[in-house]
């Protein structure tokens, strides 16, 4: 069950997440609208009519029986699951100004066909699905600008947190008892895709997590001390990755001198910021940290009460839960590190006003992080109406949580769970340890 919501709040939403999109590639010029063939990164001409298309198919189409807007040949251009990914640049696209005629062509019937005050509970399903699904896009085309040194983005979201930037470390660990836990989402929750269904018991022991997330400086000393260097460090599939990228430092670091980083966030590079979470590290990087630091990955579990756990008087592990780390009340910006609006990472120790019950800082928003655990349905699991969008990963990625800057705070929440393959860089993640 979704819980209604009124169609005003649909379009709104619909209409922020287009306007994110356009800002994404608007001052992008043909060339680079279409960009090189990298592996995990689309080129953002076709993957803007995807996002289209995921409503007109979904939506329009599936359920009320629409035509295609520009025929049959949208499947053959659009459709993510039947088009490999290195033919999206040799496919016949439409020019530019084609592609966004059709992309407002569909946002239009979509807002045309919502009736009344209050949409149904379908409608506010599915409809927030696609919403949430070109928010996972322009998030996408962030790394894939980060990925190209492109541009820093112009997004209107845009702030000055360089006070925020300033803030420094929040070292320390914070001890969470163990205990009954309800992992997952309710029923009664307003949204939730069909991975996190559906809450269930779990007995958790008890442990500590770091208060923060690793930072630069930290990750630092693992790389100067040669840890990519060390194969006991690394898991086995970790060390033949490290072999065959060549890694030696996290992706966008560049050496300065002995122990001296430089950092390129798109096309800016600049003094390393120490206190700044590390990023675009992937599961085996991570891993191979803990295991050099003496430390572990929390498994998702861990992970989930923390951020989302409450202890009762007597110290033991509550029966009750949070929706965000913090309490109840939505994302803002006093609280969470999201929506694009710093332009990239925090200091660890900014935004205590979104600390958990534990103390726990920065458990959602800032980076994603990634867990110990392999991405696995919970048991009960069944597909919503996109059957792919989780079978097809499961048994094969490592499950992040917490959002990063990147993602969109109308979307995120406490149960969400992301996953990618444990060799993906480029994605917004870094980790906090356990112990």
């Amino acid at each position: 069950m979704t819980q209604p919501v009124s169609t005003a709040h649909l379009i709104a939403n619909m209409q922020d997440t287009r306007n994110r999109t356009l800002e994404l590639v608007r001052d992008l010029d043909d060339q680079q609208i279409m960009g090189p063939k990298v592996r995990t990164v689309n080129p953002l001409k076709w993957e803007i009519g995807h996002a289209a298309h995921f409503y007109e198919v979904f939506i329009l189409r599936q359920l009320y029986g629409y035509d295609s807007v520009i025929g049959e040949r949208a499947d053959q251009l659009y459709d993510s699951i039947n088009i490999h990914h290195d033919v999206r640049w040799d496919l016949p696209l439409p020019n530019r100004a084609d592609t966004l005629a059709y992309m407002q062509a569909v946002f239009d019937r979509l807002v045309e066909r919502l009736d009344g005050e209050m949409a149904s509970e379908q409608d506010s399903f599915i409809y927030q699905f696609g919403i949430f699904h070109e928010d996972m896009h322009t998030e996408a085309f962030l790394w894939a600008r980060q990925n190209l040194a492109y541009p820093t983005p112009d997004l209107d979201i845009a702030a000055d947190v360089s006070a925020e930037r300033m803030v420094g470390h929040h070292p320390g660990w914070a001890s969470v008892p163990g205990g009954r836990f309800r992992m997952g989402a309710e029923k009664t929750a307003p949204f939730k895709f069909d991975n996190e269904k559906w809450a269930h018991d779990i007995i958790v022991a008890p442990f500590e997590i770091s208060r923060a997330a690793v930072t630069n400086a930290e990750f630092q000393a693992f790389v100067d001390d040669g840890g990519y260097d060390r194969a006991d460090f690394w898991d086995p599939a970790g060390w033949t990755w490290r072999q065959q990228a060549e890694a030696d430092h996290p992706v966008y670091w560049q050496s300065d001198g002995p122990g001296k980083w430089l950092v390129r966030r798109f096309d800016r590079t600049f003094p390393l910021p120490p206190h700044e979470a590390v990023i675009h590290v992937n599961w085996y990087e991570a891993d191979a940290y803990c295991k050099w630091a003496g430390q572990r990955l929390p498994r998702e579990a861990e992970w989930e009460v923390a951020a989302l756990g409450e202890a009762d008087q007597s110290g033991d592990l509550a029966a009750v839960k949070r929706r965000y780390p913090w309490g109840d009340a939505i994302p803002d910006p006093t609280r969470a590190n999201l929506d694009g609006r710093g332009l990239g990472p925090l200091d660890v120790g900014a935004l205590a006003a979104g600390d958990s019950a534990f103390g726990c800082r920065q458990m959602l928003g800032n980076v994603w992080e990634w867990t110990a655990d392999t991405f696995e349905p919970f048991t009960g699991f069944s597909a919503d109406a996109y059957t792919e969008y989780s079978t097809m990963l499961f048994g094969d990625t490592k499950v992040m949580r917490g959002g990063a800057w990147t993602s969109r705070g109308r979307m995120v929440h406490g149960t969400y769970r992301n996953f990618f393959g444990p060799e993906r860089r480029d994605v917004f993640a870094g980790f906090r340890t356990c112990r």
